[in-house]
């Protein structure tokens, strides 16, 4: 059984940066391609990166230069370093595993002063 859970969230100020990491079991990410993406209040739910089973990655244009994310394959977690945070950053941010369309629960970042 896939299990994707997202930690790391929380609340930050301005400029903060949060990690959020992504674990999962059931599945192996390094043989799979997986995204983060992030649904803020009263918006659809948008990409953020995409990193690829050969280890590609895809930012969109709005975190490219602030958000980074990486991989961990000796314990399948994913992570999404962000930097330089804005209030408009504020969403709940989620990982997916694509060959099995398969989503966490999220982690919410709040971004506020």
């Amino acid at each position: 059984q896939v299990q994707l859970v997202e930690s790391g969230g929380g609340s930050v100020q301005p400029g903060g940066s949060p990690r959020p990491s992504c674990a999962g079991s059931g599945c192996i990410f390094s043989r799979t391609s997986m995204g983060w993406y992030r649904q803020a209040p009263g918006k659809q739910r948008e990409l953020v990166a995409t990193m690829t089973g050969h280890h590609n990655i895809y930012y969109a244009d709005f975190v490219k230069g602030r958000f980074t994310t990486s991989m961990d394959n000796a314990k399948n977690t994913v992570y999404l370093e962000m930097n330089n945070l804005k209030p408009e950053d504020t969403a709940v941010y989620y990982c997916h595993l694509y060959a099995m369309n398969y989503w966490g629960k999220g982690t919410l970042v709040t971004v506020s002063s």
